[in-house]
This record gives C-alpha cells, sequence and structure tokens, in this order.
C-alpha cells in the first residue's frame, strides 16, 4: 500500500509540474515533493527532544509520515502538545492493537461494485481519484486501505463509470481518495469531463485537504476544470483546530468560491488536540470568516492504530450541548459516528 501511494505521487508530480505555476513560490508539486518524510527531520525542526523519536519510527513503519513545509510552518516549535502537530506525528500509542479497532473500520470492501468505485448510500457513490495525500493524519480511518486494488486508469476507470451511467438514481459523485487533489488537474479534468456527460447527475463533491494544508494546490488549472463543470460543486474540506487557517488558507477558500464551489468542513473529534469548547467554538468562527460552513463533527472511526485520540460518545455529546451556548445554529456541526451497513451517518 505504502509503496504504491509513493509512486501514484511521484507519478502525478512529474505530470503535473508541467503546468506553469500562478506564484513565484515552489509550485504545489514541488512542496509536495519536498514534504518531511522521515521522523527525524520533523523531529529536528521543530526543536523536539530525542525522546519522542522511537514512537514515531514505531508509528513511521506502519504508516508514512508526511507533512509539507507549508503545514509545517503553523506548528508551534518546541512544543510536544501543538495540536497541529500531534495530528502528524507518529508515537508509541499506534503500535497498539486493543479490542475493536479493526483495519476497515468502515467495511469499505463489501460496497465496491467496481475498481475505485465505493457505494454505500443511496443516490451518491464516492471515487477514490487519488492514492495519496499531501498530509498522513495519524487517525485517518483509511490507513490500511488498499490503494494499489483501487486506483484505476483510464482505462479501468471505464467499468465505474458504466456502473454511474446504468443508476439514474445517482445524483452525485464524490471524489475522495487519499486525497483527490493530489491527483494532477489533467487526470482530474478527463474524470470530471466524464462524470459531465452522465445527465442524472447532478453534483460533484470534493473531499480534501490538500488546500488546507498546501493552498497553493487551489491555482489556475485547477481553477479552470472546476469552474467548467455544469455539476453543482460542493468542496469539503477537513480542518480540525483553528490554527490551522492562516491567511494563505483563507485565500485559497476565497479563489474556490469564486469558482463556484459550496465550501463545508468535517472535523474529526479528538482527544488532546480540539475536545474542549474553545477550540471547537473557535474553530467554527474561523472557518466562517474564511466562507466555509461547518458540516460533520465526527468521532473517531476504531481504525487500528488511532485508538489514543478516542474521545467517549458520552463526552462528546456533552460537549456538543455545551457547545450550543456558544454558537448560533447555523455555525453548529452535526456530531456523528459512521456505522457499518447504516444507509446514513448516524447522529449523536
Amino acid at each position: 500500500m505504502i509503496t504504491r501511494r509513493r509512486a501514484f505521487l511521484q507519478e502525478n508530480i512529474i505530470i503535473a509540474g508541467q503546468h506553469t505555476p500562478d506564484q513565484t513560490t515552489a509550485s504545489w508539486q514541488q512542496q509536495l515533493s519536498q514534504a518531511i518524510r522521515d521522523p527525524a527531520a520533523l523531529c529536528q525542526r521543530l526543536g523536539l527532544s530525542n525522546q519522542w523519536l522511537p514512537g514515531a519510527f514505531a508509528g513511521h513503519q506502519l504508516f508514512d509520515i508526511c507533512v509539507p513545509d507549508a503545514y509545517l510552518r503553523r506548528i508551534k516549535p518546541n512544543d510536544p502538545s501543538d495540536p497541529l502537530l500531534r495530528q502528524v506525528l507518529p508515537v508509541e500509542d499506534e503500535t497498539l492493537t486493543p479490542p475493536g479497532y479493526v483495519t476497515d473500520p468502515l467495511e469499505e470492501a463489501s460496497h465496491q461494485p467496481a475498481k475505485g468505485l465505493i457505494h454505500k448510500y443511496a443516490n451518491r457513490v464516492l471515487l477514490i481519484a487519488s492514492p495519496a495525500c499531501a498530509i498522513n493524519c495519524r487517525y485517518c480511518f483509511r490507513r490500511h486501505f488498499p490503494y494499489s486494488e483501487n486506483t484505476p486508469s483510464r482505462v479501468q476507470w471505464q467499468e465505474a463509470l458504466d456502473y454511474l451511467h446504468a443508476d439514474n438514481t445517482i445524483h452525485e459523485a464524490i471524489l475522495s481518495g487519499g486525497d483527490p487533489l493530489a491527483a494532477n488537474d489533467r487526470q482530474l479534468a478527463w474524470l470530471v469531463k466524464q462524470l459531465d456527460s452522465i445527465p442524472h447527475l447532478k453534483r460533484l463533491r470534493i473531499h480534501t485537504r490538500l488546500p488546507v494544508v498546501i493552498p497553493d494546490r487551489v491555482d489556475s488549472a485547477l481553477l479552470h476544470w472546476l469552474s467548467n463543470t455544469r455539476l453543482q460543486k460542493v468542496v469539503v474540506l477537513h480542518i480540525n483546530h483553528p490554527n490551522e487557517i492562516d491567511q494563505a488558507v483563507v485565500d485559497a477558500c476565497a479563489r474556490l468560491k469564486q469558482a463556484g464551489a459550496t465550501l463545508l468542513n468535517q472535523s474529526v473529534l479528538l482527544q488532546g488536540i480540539n475536545d474542549n469548547v474553545s477550540t471547537l467554538a473557535a474553530l467554527s468562527e474561523r472557518l466562517f470568516e474564511a466562507g466555509v460552513l461547518p458540516y460533520y463533527l465526527h468521532v473517531v472511526d476504531p481504525v487500528q492504530g488511532a485508538a489514543h485520540f478516542d474521545v467517549p460518545d458520552e463526552e462528546a455529546k456533552a460537549l456538543v450541548n455545551q457547545l450550543l451556548e456558544h454558537l448560533p445554529g447555523f455555525l453548529m456541526p452535526r456530531l456523528v459516528r459512521e456505522v457499518p451497513g447504516r444507509t446514513s451517518k448516524t447522529p449523536l
């Protein structure tokens, strides 16, 4: 799995790098290729004690570390409890295997009628548009996902596209991954064009963390294909803490909105990172300032390697009830869990 993701990333950086970047700084492809992929380098850059290295290397062996510089600059140096650092630094706890924490917590393998396609809910399907991410979040529910079996070529995409053509109850296609925006724009433009030609599709949804991790990803090439689809566009960002939103992220969000996208955010409730009222309230306020509406607040999926992030359901519900006192209703994310076999997210 890890090897396939690395290979995909290298291939798409080369292809996408043929585009002329808009910025005088390094292109998003260069920034991604230069991301920190070594635990020792991450600890050194942030001035962390060597005591963190054994756990970091142990976790890294199970799931690669990947932290681009644009995100790294938002992490406070010399602070092992920094909420952004804790999302990306591997720790010894990842090697634990408590009961109930599994490699496929959402049982996605049983909902794949075609290569690269997941169909769990009525009226919408999910397409694995890329196996790669710009950042490897340590709580990722797909950290064990078999990407090598679900990364179609253009020829292999035909089965999934035929599936969509044949089912006129499907109204929404969701690009996911990995991170779909880790794919090059030529590939994405081609895929969206194919989706555009399916008459009963109404919406294109993109689940991505790249505009947050590397805001320069929202460049002219991306905006071109995004602006030119007939489909209604929804971009669902993934931001867990207000410190992740700097001015570059705000500017990237503005560019996406100018392309006609509705912006939503989904977060994961993470122990020691955002499991308090003040942080969640500040996150919703900061999101709205950036033109993004809070959408979901997920409890941690029981994926092997992430048990140390879990917040018990009763604590989560109490936290959200307190949050109601601090936010207007339109800034309240819905607290949910994804339960395998159910036809929608389960509100808590």
